[in-house]
C-alpha cells in the first residue's frame, strides 16, 4: 500500500499534464523552481514558478495562470506568421506582441471558465510587479500594456484590472477615434492569427507607428499570399472543432507543430544568412578597432542621436571626486549599513562561491604510465607481479576566464536606500567573485550638473539651434576597475553615499561606455549587469528634443548589444519595470532584495554557461 502523495509533487504532475493536453505537445517538458524569474518557454521546456510547500492559494493561481498562458501560446500562436507580420520599429513590435498575447489568452478565456480565472490571477500579479498602480502620467513604455488591456476588454468583455485602471484611463480618452474602432474590430478575426495581425498593423498605422497599407511592398504582399492556404486551412480546422473535435484537433496540432519547427529552422537559417552577408560585405563585429565596438544607431526619418558637445564630459576615478578623509568617513558609513545585511547576504555569497568553485573541481586520469602512483591499483600488482604499476594524474576541468561589470545608475532618483543597497551589493559581489578568480568592475553613471551644465551654456551661446541632441555634461565614474583588487578599491564605493553626486541619468551612452570597456578585455566570458530604477531622464536634453529621444537611444544600444555583441547583458530594475527594455531583466519592488537577486542572477548565468558547455548566447564564441 503506497503512502500519501506529496501535495506539491502532485500539483506539479497535474499542472504539467494539463499543459501538455492544452498545448497539444506531449513532448513538452515542464520545470518548476522557486524564485526562478518570470515564467517562459525555451525550446521544448517550459519554466514555471513553484508555489510554497503549503500551496498558498495565490501562488497556485499564479502558477496555473502562467501555465495556461504558455499552453495557449503553443496551441494558438504560429511563430512563423508572427515573424513575417511583425513591424520593424521597436515600439510597434512591442505593441504587436502585446496584442497577440491578448488574442491567444482571449481564446482560452472565452472557451474555459477555469482558464479565465487562472489568467486573471496571473495578470493581476503582472500588474502588481510592473507597478501599474503608481503610473501617474502617459509613458511610451506603458503603451503596449495599455493596448493589451484594452484589447482584452474588447475580446473577453472583462474590465481592466483595478491595479491598472488608472494607467489605462490616462490613455483611453486620448486615443483617436479611429484607433478605438480598430481595437473594437480585433474581435472579428480572433481565431485567425494572420487576419488578426493585419488588423493590428492597421491599428499601428492609424497610430502613426507603422507605415500604412498603401506603403507596403506589393512583392512582400504577394509572397505572403502564396503562403496563405496553409494558415487558412488551420483557421478552417479550428472553426470545425465542434463537429469533428477529436480528428480535426489532432490534425491541427500536427500542423502547428510542423509549422513551429519550420519557423525555428527558418529563423536559424535567417541568422546564419545575416552573418554570412556581414562577412561578405565587410561589416565588423564587436571588438573591431576600426569601429570601437559602437553600433550604427541612426533611425529612419529621425535625427540620429548625438551629443551637442562632448567637450565637458568626463570619465573619472571615484577617488578623484572626494578627499581621502571624507572617503574614509563614507566607507565607515557603508560598513555600518553592511552590518545589518551581513548575515543574509553572506549566505548567498557563500552559495554563489560554492557554485563557482564546484565548476573548478579537479578530476583524475587513471591507468597512465607516469604520474602519481595509484595506490588503489596496488593489490592487483601484489596478486600478479607481472602486471605493470598504474599511475594517475590530476587535471583541471575547463572553467572559462570571466569578467563581470556592474554598471550602477547614480541618478538622483536612486537617492536613499536604493543607492546604499547598490553600493553594498557591489562591495559583496567584488569580494565574493574575487575569491573565485572572477574579475569584477564597478562603474557608475550620472551627470556633472543639473539642468545641463556647460553643454547647455554652449548651446545657448550658439543661438539655441534646433534638435541639439544630448545637452548635459556626462560623468562616468570608475569605482573599481577589473584589474584592481577589492582591498584597494573598497573605500571608493562609499562615494555613492555622498550628497551631490547623484544627478541625472543618460543610460544609453553609459551602457555603451561600460560595454566598450569590457568588450576589449581578454577574458573569454564577459557579463555586464545594469542596476537602474527606471527610464533615462535629463530635463535639459528632453526639453529641446523629442520626448522619447533618450529612451530610443537606450533601446537601440540594448538591441545592438543583445543581438550583435558577445557581452551578456542583464538588468535589474529597482521599483520600476526594466523588462520592457532588456530581454534578460528582473524588477524588484524593494531595494533590500537587490543583493540576493544580483547573486542569484549571476549564479543562474554560470549554471546556464555550464549546461551549454561554454557557448555564449546568440551563437557567438565565448
Amino acid at each position: 500500500m503506497s503512502g500519501p502523495k506529496n501535495p506539491v509533487e502532485e500539483f506539479r504532475r497535474v499542472t504539467a499534464a494539463t499543459m501538455r493536453a492544452m498545448s497539444g505537445n506531449n513532448e513538452l517538458q515542464v520545470s518548476f523552481a522557486p524564485n526562478q524569474g518570470p515564467a517562459g518557454i525555451s525550446g521544448s521546456e517550459a519554466r514555471l514558478p513553484l508555489p510554497g510547500r503549503h500551496l498558498p492559494t495565490a501562488d497556485v493561481a499564479l502558477t496555473r495562470g502562467e501555465a495556461d498562458a504558455i499552453a495557449l501560446k503553443l496551441r494558438h500562436h504560429n511563430p512563423k506568421v508572427h515573424m513575417r507580420e511583425a513591424p520593424k520599429s521597436q515600439l510597434a513590435r512591442d505593441i504587436f506582441q502585446a496584442l497577440e498575447t491578448a488574442r491567444v489568452e482571449a481564446i482560452g478565456s472565452r472557451r474555459m471558465d477555469g482558464v479565465r480565472q487562472n489568467l486573471n490571477a496571473a495578470l493581476d500579479e503582472h500588474c502588481r510587479q510592473k507597478g501599474f498602480v503608481r503610473v501617474a502620467s502617459q509613458q511610451e513604455g506603458s503603451l503596449p500594456d495599455v493596448l493589451r488591456l484594452l484589447a482584452r476588454e474588447t475580446l473577453t468583455g472583462q474590465a481592466v484590472p483595478e491595479l491598472a485602471k488608472g494607467m489605462v484611463d490616462l490613455w483611453r480618452g486620448d486615443l483617436p477615434q479611429k484607433v478605438r474602432e480598430d481595437i473594437e474590430r480585433l474581435g472579428e478575426c480572433l481565431t485567425s492569427q494572420k487576419a488578426y495581425a493585419k488588423a493590428t498593423r492597421r491599428l499601428l498605422a492609424d497610430m502613426e507607428l507603422e507605415a500604412s497599407e498603401d506603403d507596403f511592398d506589393p512583392d512582400d504582399e504577394e509572397a505572403e499570399n502564396q503562403e496563405d492556404p496553409d494558415q487558412d486551412n488551420d483557421d478552417q480546422q479550428q472553426t470545425k472543432g465542434k463537429e469533428q473535435q477529436k480528428s480535426d484537433s489532432q490534425m491541427e496540432l500536427e500542423s502547428e507543430a510542423a509549422e513551429s519547427a519550420a519557423a525555428e529552422s527558418e529563423e536559424v537559417d535567417s541568422e546564419e544568412t545575416d552573418m554570412e552577408m556581414d562577412a561578405e560585405t565587410g561589416d565588423e563585429k564587436p571588438g573591431s578597432p576600426k569601429r570601437r565596438n559602437e553600433p550604427d544607431l541612426s533611425r529612419r526619418n529621425e535625427a540620429p542621436y548625438k551629443p551637442f558637445t562632448a567637450q565637458f564630459d568626463e570619465v573619472v576615478d571615484a577617488a578623484d571626486l572626494c578627499d581621502p578623509e571624507e572617503l574614509s568617513r563614507l566607507r565607515q558609513l557603508l560598513d555600518q549599513q553592511l552590518t545589518a545585511l551581513q548575515t543574509v547576504v553572506a549566505k548567498l555569497a557563500n552559495r554563489l562561491q560554492r557554485r563557482l568553485l564546484a565548476k573548478q573541481n579537479r578530476s583524475w586520469n587513471f591507468d597512465l604510465e607516469e604520474g602519481i602512483l595509484d595506490a588503489a591499483r596496488l593489490p592487483r600488482v601484489v596478486v600478479n607481479p607481472d602486471l605493470p604499476l598504474s599511475y594517475k594524474q590530476e587535471s583541471d576541468t575547463e572553467f572559462r576566464d570571466t569578467v563581470v561589470s556592474l554598471l550602477i545608475d547614480n541618478s538622483g532618483s536612486m537617492r536613499g536606500r536604493p543607492i546604499t543597497v547598490a553600493a553594498m551589493t557591489g562591495d559583496i559581489l567584488a569580494r565574493t567573485l574575487e575569491r573565485c578568480g572572477v574579475k569584477v568592475e564597478i562603474l557608475g553613471f550620472t551627470t556633472r550638473m543639473w539642468k545641463g551644465g556647460q553643454s547647455r551654456e554652449s548651446w545657448i551661446a550658439a543661438g539655441k539651434p534646433g534638435n541639439p541632441g544630448r545637452l548635459n555634461d556626462l560623468r562616468h565614474i570608475i569605482y573599481k576597475s577589473a584589474d584592481a583588487p577589492w582591498r584597494r578599491a573598497r573605500k571608493n564605493l562609499g562615494l555613492m553615499l555622498r550628497e551631490g553626486i547623484l544627478k541625472e541619468n543618460i543610460d544609453g551612452e553609459a551602457l555603451l561606455w561600460a560595454h566598450n570597456r569590457i568588450a576589449v578585455r581578454s577574458e573569454q566570458r564577459k557579463i555586464l549587469m545594469v542596476i537602474s530604477d527606471g527610464a533615462p531622464v535629463d530635463d535639459s536634453t528632453l526639453s529641446v528634443n523629442p520626448g522619447n529621444y533618450l529612451e530610443h537611444h537606450l533601446r537601440d544600444v540594448i538591441d545592438w548589444i543583445e543581438t550583435r555583441s558577445n557581452v551578456e547583458l542583464v538588468a535589474i530594475g529597482i521599483g520600476h519595470d526594466v523588462t520592457r527594455y532588456y530581454k534578460r531583466a528582473v524588477t524588484l519592488v524593494d531595494a533590500e532584495q537587490l543583493g540576493g537577486t544580483v547573486l542569484e542572477q549571476l549564479a543562474a548565468l554560470f549554471e546556464e554557461d555550464h549546461r551549454r558547455g561554454g557557448k555564449s548566447k546568440g551563437g557567438f564564441a565565448a
